[in-house]
């Protein structure tokens, strides 16, 4: 595996599998790797002949009473994650490589609507982060596909929207969730968890799953999703938020609407999980 952290490098390599007619993908991540993380890669192999990962903690993404510097780094263990998934080459920048003029001078992306509302509310400027290094990211390695987790659904839709309005020529590629034996859906987050709050935390899988089977009989969205919301409090948690939306647009969903995904964030002790489910009528 190549390991670069600079952008001339990156490009010199990637050039040179383009002269050869080669198909490349991107996985682009925050490292603290785990199995989901290398789910990604893997489905990156299925769809084009090298695979780029990038591991940046990107600061723009990071709220004010967010701790990026308590954001866990585990770069030897991850390079080797990496290495043993045949990633072909690992970009590495620091944020002056990403950011050289600074976060108050970078030009910045922005996507309407499905940015707005759940994390978007709950984290204001995170998704105006993550639009803005994955653009600066796809402009430096220029993949033909990119994987993401389904993990972060809203951030997928925001994504494919940045996609589909730039016009950018990249095929997005939504991977499943990948899960504990209990529910418990895979993030660099769970670290924070105690032995104990690992116990209750899949309660908002578990919760979710609940809701799904619901609303399947009952279009009563917002009484259902309140009914979820107590049961997952009454468990230990804290609820974020947890909403029935329309898949595509992220709307709150009417009853007409067949492609639905309920989308759901809460408190765990230090740890704030997130988590979804799509149901289709």
């Amino acid at each position: 595996m190549i390991v670069v952290n600079d952008i001339a490098t990156l490009r010199k390599e990637v050039n040179q599998w383009r002269l050869q007619g080669l198909k490349v993908a991107f996985v682009p991540t925050m490292g603290n790797l785990h199995a989901g993380h290398i789910s990604l890669i893997t489905e990156a192999h299925k769809h084009a002949d090298k695979v780029v990962a990038s591991i940046f903690v990107n600061p723009m993404q990071f709220g004010q009473n967010e701790d990026i510097e308590n954001y866990p780094r585990t770069l030897a263990a991850d390079q080797k994650k990496l290495a043993d998934a045949d990633t072909d080459l690992l970009f590495t920048p620091t944020p002056a490589v990403i950011y050289p003029k600074g976060l108050d001078k970078q030009s910045f992306v922005e996507v309407p609507q499905v940015s707005e509302g759940y994390c978007g509310e709950s984290r204001p400027g995170h998704f105006r982060g993550v639009a803005t290094v994955v653009c600066k990211l796809f402009n430096i390695v220029q993949p033909d596909v990119a994987c993401f987790g389904l993990k972060d659904f809203q951030q997928v839709q925001v994504i494919q929207t940045m996609v589909d309005d730039l016009s950018m020529p990249i095929d997005i590629i939504p991977v499943p969730t990948v899960r504990e034996p209990s529910g418990l859906a895979l993030s660099s987050r769970n670290n924070y968890l105690t032995e104990e709050e690992l116990k209750i935390a899949p309660a908002l899988s578990q919760n979710i799953q609940w809701l799904a089977e619901q609303i399947k009989q009952d279009n009563d969205f917002i009484g259902l999703a309140k009914q979820a919301a107590n049961f997952i409090n009454n468990a230990g948690l804290k609820t974020d938020y947890i909403h029935i939306c329309h898949a595509k647009t992220l709307q709150p969903a009417s009853e007409d609407d067949k492609e639905l995904v309920i989308l759901a964030a809460a408190h765990c002790g230090k740890a704030r999980l997130i988590d979804n489910l799509q149901v289709n009528l």
